[in-house]
C-alpha cells in the first residue's frame, strides 16, 4: 500500500552514502547494455571470470563426427558440467531438454561442407530465431586470410549489428585453414580484426609461443579452441597454459567427447579453468573419476 500522510514517517534514504555502480567483471564489456552483460554473465562464471564451453557444433559442416553420432547418449551426460553449450539450432531443438539452465551459444554461420571451400560461408540463422531460442550468444566463423575473408568478416559485422539491437553477443570464431601458419603473429591479426569490428568475445587457437601477446592485444575476452584430439594430460596442459597466458576459458569439443572418459575429462578441464588447478592434479582427478 502507498504511504498515507502521517503514517510510516521514519524512512532511511542513506543520504550520506553515494550510489555506486559495480563494474562488470568481463574484459572490455563494461559499456555494453544490461541484457548483453547478463547473457555474457551466464557464459562466463562471475567468480572465476572464466568459461568452459562444450563445442558440439561440428556436424554443421562435417556430419556425425566421432563422439557426436548420438548426442542424446554421448553429450547430454556432459551437460551438467559445462558452463555453455555451443551448438546448432537443429540439435538444440531436437535433443537438448528445454529445462536446461546452461547458456546456449548458437552457431549462426554455415553454408559449405568439408567437400567444398570452407570459407565460403554465409549467415545461416536469423536473429529472430536466436531470440526465440533464448541464445546467450551467436557464433560466426571468420576466415582471416582465407579465400572468402571479406565475406566472412561482413557476416560477422552483420551479426554484431543485429545482436546489438537485440542484446545478444557475437562470438567470432577465427578459423585457420590448412595452409595457414598458426602462430602468435597470425592470431594477433585475426583476433584484433574481429574485436575492432565489434565481436564481444573471440574463440581462437592456442600457441605455446607468445600467446600472452595475443590476449594482451585483444580488447575483449578470448577463449581457446580445443582443436584436434590429443592425450588427456596434453589437453589439460594446453588449457592451463592458455589460462595462465590470459585466456578467459576454453571451448573444447573433441578433447572432451572423444576422451576415454568424457564425464571425467570435462570435470578435469573445469578444475584447470575455474580452480586454477595444475594439469597434473587435474589429470589425477581425471583418472580417479574415470575409475
Amino acid at each position: 500500500m502507498p504511504d498515507i500522510d502521517g503514517i510510516n514517517e521514519a524512512k532511511q534514504y542513506y543520504t550520506d552514502v553515494p550510489q555506486t555502480s559495480k563494474r562488470f567483471f568481463l574484459k572490455g564489456s563494461d559499456s555494453l547494455d544490461w541484457g548483453m552483460k547478463n547473457r555474457l554473465g551466464r557464459i562466463f562464471n562471475p567468480v572465476s571470470g572464466k568459461t568452459v564451453m562444450l563445442a558440439i557444433d561440428h556436424g554443421y559442416f562435417q556430419g556425425p563426427t566421432t563422439g557426436l553420432e548420438r548426442i542424446d547418449l554421448n553429450i547430454l551426460p556432459l551437460e551438467p558440467y559445462a558452463d555453455t553449450l555451443m551448438l546448432t539450432r537443429g540439435i538444440l531443438r531436437s535433443i537438448i531438454p528445454p529445462d536446461t539452465q546452461k547458456s546456449i551459444v548458437l552457431r549462426v554461420s554455415g553454408g559449405t561442407s568439408i567437400l567444398k571451400e570452407l570459407s565460403n560461408e554465409a549467415l545461416a540463422l536469423d536473429i529472430e530465431d536466436a531470440v526465440r531460442l533464448n541464445a546467450s550468444a551467436m557464433a560466426v566463423q571468420v576466415f582471416i586470410g582465407g579465400e572468402c575473408e571479406k565475406e566472412t568478416i561482413i557476416n560477422m559485422t552483420k551479426m554484431v549489428d543485429m545482436g546489438m539491437r537485440c542484446g545478444i553477443p557475437t562470438l567470432a570464431v577465427t578459423a585457420v585453414g590448412k595452409n595457414m601458419v598458426r602462430d602468435a603473429k597470425y592470431l594477433r591479426l585475426a583476433t584484433r580484426i574481429c574485436a575492432e569490428l565489434g565481436a564481444q568475445y573471440i574463440k581462437t587457437y592456442y600457441v605455446p609461443e607468445d600467446f600472452e601477446t595475443v590476449t594482451a592485444a585483444c580488447p575483449v575476452p578470448i577463449v581457446i579452441a580445443g582443436g584436434q584430439k590429443m592425450p588427456e594430460l596434453d589437453a589439460l596442459k594446453m588449457a592451463s597454459q592458455a589460462i595462465q597466458a590470459g585466456a578467459a576459458g576454453v571451448d573444447m569439443g573433441r578433447n572432451i567427447f572423444q576422451s576415454a572418459s568424457p564425464v571425467a575429462m570435462i570435470q578435469a578441464v573445469r578444475a584447470v579453468v575455474h580452480d586454477n588447478e595444475s594439469p597434473e592434479k587435474a589429470f589425477d582427478l581425471y583418472n580417479t573419476l574415470k575409475k
